[in-house]
């Protein structure tokens, strides 16, 4: 009875202590903040205090992340720990070039979560875990023929392979129950819609907030993304550089929202979710990009189909209809410039590079030119054919990448765990409540639009991009997500 008495108090006392916590948990996000842009705000001040080199403000941001990122761990907030993963990714390796940040911190999460796993705090292996130990080794001896650089060794095949299968293991362990999935997903949405506010100053004010002079050079050399000649508009690409790259994340994360807007029964909740879709539809209109825009009309389709109500799917065509209306009034000006972007020349050399890559496929079916940007602009010019009438480091298709620089076998296993993974999700599509799976449905769309676009540039072997995919395709096909709705929907029976 003692005993009884005496756990009692402890639990009260840890139910405590967590409630004390409550508002540091609150203001992690706000730290987060501070800890991955204090570099670019010390180079802001340094001309006022003293003279840093760029490494020492990605130190004193490293520094700060690692503190946030020690106490999210201690507090076991592991969806958040995962947010704060895909934004070093994107902010940190890709933005800035530190190209391994995220991976490391992926890694040593990962050790945590197997070291620390209980019952509440379960482990679980990925799916099709030998297929991904097969592809690692045919992309590795790919690899090995192709990289001529030591970037490409950090910021080509780890992140799009290696980092992918570590991101995928990340998401698997995040999704552990219905309710982490639902967490997990509402904090990846205010992140990206914080990005897609961003991109929305950038193209109102043609200011980039927190500017990195590092990346001068390659805006320079793409004109600085000016969307026509003699108009003083730019695409915008905000923290991912590119806006062929920034607007298929936008169009993952507005469908991610739409998910959580039919998802939450919270009226609050739907209003701020709404908000979300709405800022991160307007950031890819801003981008001009019509690879995502396209991937994002078929994103339509499989949300109205996977969206798992019909009601849902009258709100969702409702809903579209009045966007519509309201873009049409509102950004008229964006559309037309949309219309006007389209150049012959631009879809030309888009065809001509794919049928340079069928060529080198023809000569290198198994076995591909090998991996590495630069190794396929310099061997892939024996086989470029006219249309494609400038050199490029990859073929504007990421299917035709692994398969001209890795082989058919590469490009083979590649499609068979992206469908593998796209049907254990399914599956828990199949066996989840209502709510569920309205955001899984809005998460197959998201993965759509990257699937989609990829056949129009190199989404899936885009290092962030590729993150952010096999990050949500690991927590919608995780086992454990599987189990949670399995015992969810065996207390449903009981109840009833």
């Amino acid at each position: 009875m003692k005993a009884d008495i005496i756990d009692e108090k402890i639990r009260e006392k840890y139910k405590l202590l967590i409630s004390k916590n409550l508002s540091v948990i609150v203001f992690i996000p706000f730290l987060v903040t501070i800890g991955l842009f204090l570099p670019h705000i010390l180079y802001k001040l340094a001309p006022y205090l003293v003279t840093f080199s760029q490494s020492s403000f990605i130190v004193w941001g490293g520094g700060v992340g690692t503190i946030v990122m020690a106490l999210v761990v201690i507090l076991r907030k592991d969806e958040i720990a995962a947010i704060i993963v895909i934004a070093v990714r994107i902010l940190l390796d890709w933005y800035l070039h530190t190209f391994v940040l995220g991976l490391l911190a992926a890694l040593v999460l990962l050790l945590i979560f197997f070291l620390g796993k209980s019952e509440h705090y379960p482990w679980a292996e990925p799916r099709a875990l030998w297929l991904w130990m097969v592809f690692l080794v045919l992309v590795l001896l790919a690899g090995i023929r192709g990289i001529l650089t030591a970037y490409e060794i950090f910021s080509y095949y780890n992140n799009f392979t290696l980092g992918a299968f570590i991101m995928f293991c990340l998401g698997t362990t995040i999704g552990r129950s219905v309710s982490n999935v639902h967490h997990f997903f509402k904090l990846l949405a205010a992140f990206g819609t914080l990005i897609a506010i961003h991109a929305i100053i950038q193209a109102i004010t043609g200011v980039f907030l927190f500017w990195s002079p590092s990346n001068d050079s390659y805006y320079a050399s793409l004109s600085n993304f000016v969307l026509l000649p003699g108009l003083d508009v730019h695409r915008i690409g905000s923290f991912l550089l590119n806006p062929d790259w920034s607007g298929p994340f936008f169009a993952v994360i507005l469908f991610i929202a739409l998910g959580l807007f039919f998802a939450s029964k919270n009226m609050l909740e739907k209003l701020i979710c709404f908000t979300e879709f709405c800022l991160s539809l307007i950031a890819l209109i801003y981008t001009y990009t019509y690879g995502a825009i396209i991937g994002a009309c078929a994103g339509l389709v499989v949300i109205v189909i996977f969206i798992g109500n019909s009601r849902h799917r009258i709100q969702i065509l409702l809903m579209l209809t009045l966007l519509g209306l309201v873009i049409t009034v509102f950004l008229a000006s964006q559309l037309n410039l949309l219309q006007q972007r389209f150049a012959p020349a631009d879809a030309s050399v888009r065809v001509g590079a794919w049928q340079t890559a069928i060529r080198i496929i023809e000569v290198y079916p198994l076995t591909g030119i090998g991996l590495g940007l630069n190794n396929y602009e310099m061997r892939a010019e024996a086989y470029r054919v006219p249309a494609q009438y400038m050199p490029l480091d990859h073929p504007l298709n990421s299917y035709l990448e692994l398969a001209a620089e890795g082989g058919i076998p590469v490009a083979f296993v590649f499609v068979v765990l992206l469908a593998l993974a796209l049907w254990f999700t399914l599956i828990n599509w199949l066996r989840a409540d209502r709510q569920t799976r309205a955001l899984l449905g809005g998460c197959i769309a998201g993965i759509a639009v990257l699937s989609i676009d990829s056949l129009t540039n190199n989404i899936w072997t885009n290092p962030p991009l590729a993150a952010l995919g096999w990050l949500i395709l690991g927590v919608t096909s995780s086992r454990l997500l599987s189990q949670s709705i399995k015992r969810s929907s065996v207390g449903d029976v009981d109840r009833n």
